[in-house]
């Protein structure tokens, strides 16, 4: 799949590192290793070594440059066809106001203990609410904040990346 060059940020000799191209939440960026591969063992030993130091790297330039409550990393894919590739999740507080207004996602609720009567919720949950309401619906929410572009183009700041 071709990324279109808007939405990449950064690009090693192993790595890929661009804003998801299906989401509308500023920040949501992908790392996908330019080797076909789904397993770390099958990846060369420098893009191993390169990928835990860009991972460092790209969470440090969300953190610092968009500010979100928190950031939350994965490695959700198991589709045949795509690259081992790892999520940045940016959560802003906007997020997770959204997320506690949506009353289809109390369903979800859990408490924190048994005598707790504060509902709280958990990454799963947040994650489960950016991908539907974020990356799949047709029409998004309103963003606070900085758009998709103007994202890209700070975390490109973070690491002088300039595309053709």
């Amino acid at each position: 799949m071709d990324i279109p060059s808007r939405l990449l940020i950064h690009e090693s000799r192993y790595w890929v590192l661009n804003h998801r191209m299906d989401s509308a939440l500023p920040g949501y960026v992908m790392l996908s290793a330019k080797c076909m591969t789904n397993s770390l063992a099958a990846l060369p030993i420098e893009a191993q070594a390169e990928m835990g130091v860009l991972q460092a790297r790209i969470q440090k330039a969300i953190e610092e440059r968009l500010k979100p409550k928190r950031v939350y990393i994965g490695r959700f894919g198991h589709d045949a066809g795509y690259s081992i590739h790892f999520h940045f999740i940016p959560v802003y507080d906007w997020v997770e106001a959204l997320f506690w207004q949506d009353e289809r996602y109390r369903l979800l609720q859990t408490f924190g203990s048994i005598d707790s009567a504060i509902p709280q919720t958990d990454g799963a949950e947040l994650m489960l609410f950016v991908w539907r309401e974020f990356c799949e619906r047709p029409v998004p929410p309103a963003v606070q904040g900085l758009g998709v572009d103007e994202v890209v183009a700070a975390l490109r700041g973070a690491f002088d990346f300039k595309p053709d």
